[in-house]
């Protein structure tokens, strides 16, 4: 889309104007629900992050001020509404206890083929504290200390966290990739 015509629709979204919101939501909602099932156990719960997300876009559109990526804009609102989310909900999660994985000289898991899709689920799978913790750092680029404030954690715990979901979602590869090669031995 052209600068020019996105500045238009913000303009229009911004006077509340319902035709250049359903333009905008079309526009950016598959690339924000990408967004949102990063931080998202599963579809369900990143479409409710989507529509949330959306909701304080048009709420809060006078706010952006044309400086900067509008899409980075958005982003940021998805990726704060889903801590939201979660802080919200803070409930009590048992997470089972991960035995460290020994290095057997660093398979090479990025050279395997795996697509794109069962990564992100492996991800989704995560318990929720990993996984927010993981799409924050590795994903969309938060030092520890701002994933810390907006967790309310520690940067210690932050680190730590983002420790365990690397070495369980290192587990799940290696299982996942033992288990195809298996399975092509089969054939």
């Amino acid at each position: 889309m052209e600068s020019r015509q996105l500045d238009k629709i913000i303009k229009d979204c911004i006077k509340g104007k319902a035709k250049a919101q359903e333009l905008l939501y079309v526009t950016f909602a598959p690339k924000m629900l990408g967004v949102c099932l990063r931080y998202s156990k599963d579809l369900a719960e990143a479409e409710d992050t989507l529509q949330d997300g959306f909701i304080k876009i048009f709420q809060n559109v006078k706010s952006y001020q044309f400086k900067g990526s509008f899409e980075g804009w958005m982003r940021r609102v998805m990726v704060n509404t889903a801590l939201a989310k979660f802080r919200q909900e803070k409930k009590i999660q048992l997470v089972e206890e991960v035995v460290d994985i020994e290095d057997e000289e660093d398979e090479n898991y990025a050279e395997s083929e795996i697509s794109i899709d069962i990564l992100l689920k492996m991800v989704q799978e995560l318990p929720d504290r990993y996984r927010m913790v993981f799409s924050l750092y590795v994903l969309d680029g938060y030092p520890h200390n701002e994933i810390a404030e907006v967790m309310e954690i520690t940067v210690g715990t932050s680190k730590s966290n983002l420790a365990r979901g690397r070495a369980i979602l290192k587990q799940k590869v290696k299982e996942y990739l033992e288990v195809k090669q298996n399975n092509l031995r089969v054939c």
